[in-house]
């Protein structure tokens, strides 16, 4: 992508806006920020997790100034793709205007692992490390608008 060339909006799209989508938001402005305009949302927004900033931290990446927000906040915005993380999302994504292109690319939600903190946050860290492989991969993978 040459350097005239705006970033691509791109919107992550889970249920609670409160793990994968705020991980994925994390990691591309990260990883990508010269390229992509990282958006999150969710249909249902319940907070961004502790434990995803946690695991986030970790890693060397900041999601602590990063809220929960509903899709209907987001509308207005014209995306060049919105990713949606799960099947919920995929199912109730609402149409946006414009040409936004939309993939799905599900990701396990960790919160919903049940153990001692330990076995959960290894939990969260798999999906921190899933999620950080394929934003890596952005924009190249992406197909065409």
């Amino acid at each position: 992508m040459s350097e005239s060339k705006e970033k691509l909006k791109v919107l992550f799209l889970c249920t609670g806006n409160s793990c994968r989508s705020q991980m994925a938001e994390g990691w591309a402005r990260h990883l990508r920020g010269d390229l992509i305009d990282a958006y999150s949302a969710g249909i249902f927004p319940a907070g961004v997790s502790s434990r995803a900033k946690k695991v986030m931290a970790e890693a060397g990446v900041d999601i602590s100034d990063q809220a929960s927000k509903h899709v209907a906040d987001l509308v207005g915005i014209d995306f060049d793709y919105i990713i949606t993380l799960c099947d919920n999302a995929r199912d109730n994504c609402p149409i946006f205007p414009g040409n936004a292109v939309i993939i799905h690319r599900p990701f396990h939600d960790p919160t919903f692992c049940i153990g001692n903190e330990q076995d959960v946050l290894d939990e969260f860290r798999k999906t921190r490390d899933r999620i950080r492989d394929f934003i890596v991969t952005l924009p190249q993978c992406l197909p065409p608008k």
